[in-house]
């Protein structure tokens, strides 16, 4: 039986939930299916120490819903929690897997962007890349640095000394989150729909397709992704992960991402109380 969420706690109040999560925290409250247990924000975060509010008294099933952690923060976190209890749905090998792009990309290669990987802090061969991919986008294993000013893709005009210049700014904002390596990725040119692409976020539950929500400001009425493309990755070996989808210009699909489903922000139009109902009804068949 899974019902228990393990939520990170207020930065400034360990008896209440991180803000950023209140919403998810009262739609797990209102479906009356999961306990809930806080851990403290900061210690964990900042300091490498787990303190939990309520530890069970005998050992218990749980989701973590919260913030990205690297691979090895995460293992630390797992066998932390099943000292005291708590054996998380997502096993370590399971959790860097899916949180960490290149280890699944062989796995999704038919359906995603070309991608080249590059250890931190070498010289990249931009002309190589522009030789292969023509536009690209740079991010590491994780993430991007969308939101800031650094180009959302490169081109053929771009030059080894201004793509030097700009790699220096996407480290200095990824910072101490920085994860793995390079990831030079083909940039996709999606269709859009007045000012929105046409994304969604597909949740994987126990290896079957549990919701599919629009993800990029598009229309009630926007296509779908083809049945048969998500059943494709239904059979990854995660019992709970994401797999982002694109329409492209030319009407086929890509896969533009794939994550942990701990740690994947649920869609921009999900349902929240619905959501959890859901994640509770697949979790415990």
């Amino acid at each position: 039986m899974v019902d228990l969420i393990l939520f990170p706690s207020s930065y400034f109040n360990v008896s209440k939930v991180d803000e950023d999560l209140q919403a998810e925290y009262d739609a797990v409250k209102a479906t009356g299916l999961f306990d809930v247990i806080l851990f403290g924000y900061d210690k964990w975060f900042e300091e490498d120490q787990l303190v939990i509010k309520d530890i069970p008294q005998v050992e218990r099933t749980a989701v973590y819903r919260g913030y990205m952690m690297n691979p090895e923060k995460y293992e630390r976190f797992y066998q932390r929690l099943l000292e005291n209890n708590i054996r998380l749905i997502t096993t370590p090998k399971e959790y860097e897997l899916m949180h960490v792009f290149p280890n699944v990309y062989e796995l999704l290669k038919q359906d995603t962007a070309k991608m080249e990987i590059y250890p931190l802090y070498t010289q990249i061969n931009v002309d190589s890349i522009k030789h292969t991919m023509g536009r690209f986008m740079v991010k590491d294993y994780v993430k991007s640095v969308k939101g800031t000013e650094f180009p959302k893709y490169f081109d053929k005009d771009i030059t080894q000394e201004e793509f030097n210049q700009w790699m220096e700014v996407f480290y200095k904002y990824r910072g101490n989150l920085l994860t793995g390596g390079i990831c030079i990725k083909e940039y996709l040119n999606l269709k859009h729909y007045g000012d929105h692409t046409n994304e969604y976020r597909v949740f994987y539950i126990n290896n079957k397709i549990a919701t599919i929500t629009r993800n990029s400001g598009q229309s009630i009425n926007a296509l779908l992704p083809p049945q048969q493309l998500l059943e494709k990755y239904s059979h990854l070996e995660s019992g709970y992960y994401t797999v982002d989808y694109a329409e492209l210009e030319d009407g086929s699909w890509k896969i533009i991402e794939a994550g942990d489903g701990q740690v994947s922000g649920l869609a921009e139009y999900q349902d929240y109380e619905q959501y959890f109902k859901v994640l509770y009804e697949y979790l415990n068949e």
